[in-house]
């Protein structure tokens, strides 16, 4: 845990060292990379479907788009230190979007499919379906005036709902190591949402933190809250017919223990830190984006569970 925190304070001193700016971007903007992650729950945390992939496009400010992303994990298959290790696989295809309603506010959506499946010692186990639907409001709370500075600053914050759309089934989690092979919490979930990015020029560094508050669903099960960070560097090329914008960062996870009927779970807690790397690629009014995380340090479910690798694709319009 203490690593964890010193990476948050790293980059949250990074982003907050004294810069301000003019500008000069393509008619494509980034200024939301990154901005919302993990809003359709992890590893500890209930469904695996959002997995620190991001919410926002990297060339575009307002889109409608479509991703799928894909999250593999190695588990016991049972709940001794001697049950044998299984593949997990979490795959979900999201339709999503970013709708401005006014200057300084947007509203951002995320519908969720999912489709996974675990190798288990007594053969493949698979689930499909609808996941939980997140909704949310953003607001600009501070902009840096684009022609008076030469870096500029952009500070936002959201608020939102994650409601149980998804279904909870207990059978799922008994005798199960990972807690998240479902399709949804089976709960009303709250999430806050803070973002600062900087920028000079076309290079940029976005620092996003996001806290997700979880309840009790109606089978007396509670996911642990979630905390959520990441840093993001990224650099816009401006090419006579595409804009390419590659990005390298780190996002880290903190899971709380799950509870069911209030009393504390075992090996439901948990951290994790991962490097993520990526490329978005626009022409005209669409943009394809192609983006990658790996595990840099990791302690889920007391050592019991492993994340392998996180990967996704995305296409998007703007609007």
């Amino acid at each position: 845990m203490k690593r964890i925190l010193l990476t948050i304070v790293l980059l949250v001193g990074l982003s907050a060292y004294s810069f301000t700016a003019k500008d000069s971007l393509s008619s494509f903007t980034f200024q939301r990379l990154a901005m919302l992650e993990d809003f359709d729950c992890d590893a500890c945390g209930c469904s695996a479907s959002g997995g620190s992939m991001g919410f926002s496009s990297m060339l575009n400010n307002n889109f409608v788009g479509v991703r799928y992303f894909k999250q593999s994990y190695t588990s016991r298959d049972g709940i001794f230190n001697n049950s044998p290790w299984i593949d997990e696989n979490f795959n979900t295809v999201q339709a999503w979007a970013r709708i401005p309603i006014t200057q300084k506010i947007q509203i951002s959506a995320l519908v969720p499919y999912h489709f996974h499946e675990r190798e288990l010692t007594s053969g493949t186990e698979s689930i499909a379906g609808l996941g939980d639907i997140t909704v949310m409001g953003l607001y600009s709370v501070y902009e840096t005036k684009k022609d008076s500075t030469l870096f500029t600053h952009k500070i936002n914050l959201g608020a939102g709902v994650k409601m149980p759309t998804g279904k909870f089934a207990e059978a799922n989690n008994l005798g199960s190591i990972n807690q998240s092979f479902q399709l949804g919490t089976g709960s009303w979930d709250y999430l806050l949402v803070s973002e600062y990015v900087i920028k000079k020029n076309n290079l940029g560094l976005n620092t996003m933190l996001n806290y997700v508050f979880k309840t009790e669903n109606s089978k007396n099960y509670q996911y642990g809250d979630q905390f959520n960070y990441a840093s993001t560097l990224f650099y816009l090329f401006n090419l006579e017919a595409l804009q390419l914008v590659p990005q390298l960062g780190l996002a880290g996870e903190v899971y709380q223990t799950n509870k069911q009927h209030g009393l504390d779970l075992p090996d439901t807690a948990g951290d994790i830190l991962f490097g993520k790397f990526g490329i978005e690629v626009g022409r005209d009014k669409f943009s394809l984006g192609i983006n990658a995380m790996l595990p840099i340090n990791q302690n889920l479910s007391s050592g019991k569970m492993e994340a392998n690798y996180r990967w996704g694709i995305n296409l998007n319009y703007t609007l």
